[in-house]
């Protein structure tokens, strides 16, 4: 565990790419020293011999040095040249997610983290991943902007309201680690913190298997695509289908009626959802409702999940879904995935989605469900 009693001058290295950052930064305070102090000490070195010895004398007459001005250009060219690509590299490095990482979706809101596992488990304030595994964070925000920040991983993103936004990181040492808001959220912004547990294998294992699993986010959106939101009215496939195909479209390239084409992203399906006709896909109608306000973050997380299931990416710990083959569906003008129903439920939208975008703030928000996992 991460226990230190005094301050360090950089907190503890625990992640693939720390030791990058850190020596970035070495490297900065290290050309910083080795500018700063020649500076200083030539501005008191001319102050004291070109002084002032007598009034209106006439000073000598310097002519210009190749050799100097070509020094003075080149070491300064060189120099932020190597911080360019060092810092280059390290946000390749951070902002590309590897493939075969692990999905973990965050909520943001005041003043919480809220973590969901693929495989069903939630959190708040604290996050258990195991260690040697690449992770990747989904994040987003029900209120205003937050930051995701774990000094030890030397990483850290913006979770911007009304989108996606995503980090990831792969921890090396087990312990325990400080997880941070980095963007001033409002009054007890102080307090929006957590913990990380990085934890072996068989520790992590036998913490997922603690206790009754939660619904994994593919299954909670599944039931909402097929029951609660009535999405497979319009697509279920088959004749009737009026939506337009959701099925194996995560990942590829949609062509809209304006001729443009569109990567089928996590935020492809999310602006579907809530904005549809920003984004209407060639050959179908404008007929599809917002569901802006109907729904909540973690249910858009829940949705995106399931759609991206109809491709086979569910994300890495997500468990199989069983039974109903799926077929693609998506609304006439976005891309919302389907599952094959053979009697299709009809839609509820009484009271189900009442109240669901209340102020985050009131004290009645904070009550999370039961079911949440805490360390």
């Amino acid at each position: 565990m991460q226990s230190n009693s005094w301050v360090p001058l950089f907190p503890e290295q625990a992640s693939s790419f720390a030791w990058q950052v850190d020596y970035l930064y070495f490297y900065l305070i290290l050309v910083s020293v080795a500018f700063s102090i020649p500076i200083v000490l030539a501005i008191f070195y001319f102050f004291v011999k070109y002084r002032e010895k007598e009034k209106y004398a006439t000073p000598d007459e310097i002519h210009g040095s190749i050799m100097l001005e070509t020094v003075w250009s080149i070491i300064p060219f060189v120099v932020s040249m190597t911080i360019f690509l060092g810092g280059a590299i390290i946000f390749y490095n951070q902002t590309r997610v590897p493939a075969e990482s692990m999905e973990i979706y965050v909520v943001g809101k005041q003043w919480m983290w809220k973590f969901q596992h693929g495989t069903g488990q939630r959190e708040i304030n604290e996050l258990h991943v195991p260690v040697n595994r690449k992770i990747k964070l989904t994040m987003t925000t029900e209120d205003v902007l937050h930051d995701v920040y774990i000094p030890a991983f030397r990483t850290k993103a913006d979770v911007v309201p009304g989108r996606y936004t995503t980090l990831w990181f792969e921890a090396t040492k087990p312990g325990k680690y400080h997880l941070y808001c980095a963007e001033y959220c409002g009054l007890n912004h102080s307090g929006m913190g957590g913990w990380v547990y990085v934890l072996p294998q068989d520790e992590f294992d036998n913490w997922l298997a603690g206790g009754g699993s939660n619904q994994t986010p593919v299954e909670a959106g599944r039931e909402l695509f097929t029951n609660k939101l009535g999405c497979a009215s319009c697509h279920a496939g088959g004749e009737s289908q009026r939506g337009a195909k959701l099925e194996g479209i995560f990942g590829t390239d949609i062509k809209l009626n304006n001729g443009q084409l569109v990567k089928a992203d996590d935020e492809y399906i999310r602006n579907s959802i809530l904005n549809p006709s920003s984004q209407i896909v060639e050959g179908y109608q404008p007929i599809m409702p917002t569901f802006k306000g109907q729904v909540t973050e973690e249910q858009l997380v829940s949705l995106v999940a399931y759609i991206k299931s109809l491709s086979g990416n569910a994300g890495n710990t997500s468990s199989p879904m069983s039974g109903a083959s799926t077929s693609t569906g998506t609304s006439s003008n976005s891309t919302i995935t389907n599952t094959t129903v053979p009697t299709i439920p009809k839609a509820d939208r009484g009271n189900t989605n009442s109240g669901l975008s209340s102020n985050p703030n009131a004290p009645s928000q904070r009550t999370e469900p039961s079911n949440t996992r805490n360390r």
